[in-house]
């Protein structure tokens, strides 16, 4: 963080930057495989927003004017996320592949064994926040062709990443979370949307971006309800979206937040067709104490009501930070709550 600001104040080159990125990246990855993980992420630590830093390199889509304007929650009271809004001016298209350079030096990095792992915000996120507003008419008369250029740029993302190697990519998506809130639904409304079938929308365009998927390549999807500062933002179970989210959308595995009573309860896993996995987010990120490993495996019995056992699969409930501003806890916090994981793992599955 200390080099990001030196960079910004143009004290060092974008080369130094890259090569403490590099150190930082590789301690990382170091740390993942020490607690027992068997796949490794860069920890986004090339990025100051798991979303933003990958939207804005699609071609056709510029700084918009102003700021979108987020209200974040904790115990505490309430934070306000304010990051800069975006303008789709032209037509989307991929100039390059994204995150290339990085995702090749993960794969040369990671020890034989280690699955190397790419997260990247599903196409909603390119539309979710501001909606047909930040769509300009001028270059999407139809929406309908703005969704087929976005999904065509996905596929040739998801086409190019997987040439480079890559055999687990992740979609994170928080529209698909946020639109079993209520209130969210509301606030979709007044944009101008249609919030009672938005999420089929964002369903059917992802399953285009993956339609033609290069084969051997895994891909899951992460439904989060915000996550800044340990903060969050939307509440609601997974009953509005389930039924559409588990039965058509084309992907492997769903890494569910499930971390408190702001996730609902273990009901919709009942829709999940026998060939998916779910990742249940019962470690949370946003806080340090340790979580009771009886706890967790009480909680896996109860989803195992819903859904066979053999489909179940344990991680934390999100990011341990989301963007460069991080949560609530130490290197070593989030060291020990992976291990958790792992060891938890180990007792329920073997």
């Amino acid at each position: 963080m200390r080099a990001r600001e030196d960079r910004a104040a143009g004290r060092i080159t974008p080369e130094q930057l890259r090569e403490i990125e590099d150190a930082a990246i590789r301690d990382a990855v170091r740390m993942q495989s020490e607690v027992g993980l068997r796949d490794a992420t860069d920890g986004e630590f090339r990025r100051a927003s798991w979303h933003m830093d990958f939207i804005r390199r699609l071609g056709g889509i510029e700084q918009g004017d102003g700021q979108l304007k987020v209200r974040f929650h904790n115990e505490q009271g309430d934070v306000e996320f304010a990051p800069a809004a975006i303008r789709i001016a032209g037509r989307v298209h991929l100039d390059e592949p994204i995150f290339a350079q990085d995702f090749a030096f993960l794969r040369d990095t990671v020890e034989p064994g280690i699955t190397p792992k790419l997260t990247i915000p599903s196409p909603s996120m390119v539309h979710y926040r501001g909606g047909r507003a930040s769509i300009d008419p001028s270059a999407y008369p139809d929406i309908e062709q703005f969704w087929l250029d976005l999904s065509s740029a996905y596929a040739e993302e998801i086409r190019a990443i997987a040439e480079l190697g890559c055999r687990y990519l992740q979609l994170d998506d928080t529209s698909l979370a946020y639109l079993n809130d209520p209130d969210q639904r509301r606030q979709a409304a007044e944009r101008g949307e249609d919030p009672e079938h938005l999420h089929e929308t964002y369903i059917a365009n992802i399953n285009r971006a993956l339609a033609d998927r290069p084969d051997g390549l895994t891909v899951t999807t992460h439904l989060c309800r915000g996550n800044f500062r340990s903060s969050w933002v939307a509440e609601g179970g997974y009953d509005f979206v389930a039924e559409a989210l588990f039965g058509e959308l084309a992907v492997d595995g769903f890494f569910l937040e499930y971390d408190d009573e702001r996730s609902g309860g273990f009901e919709p896993l009942r829709f999940v067709p026998k060939d998916k996995l779910v990742v249940l987010g019962l470690v949370t990120t946003k806080r340090p104490e340790l979580e009771s490993k009886d706890a967790l495996v009480r909680r896996i019995e109860e989803a195992s009501k819903f859904i066979a056992i053999e489909q179940l699969c344990l991680s934390p409930q999100c990011g341990f930070s989301s963007t460069v501003e991080g949560n609530a806890l130490t290197h070593d916090e989030q060291a020990a709550k992976l291990a958790l994981i792992v060891e938890t793992a180990a007792e329920v599955w073997g």
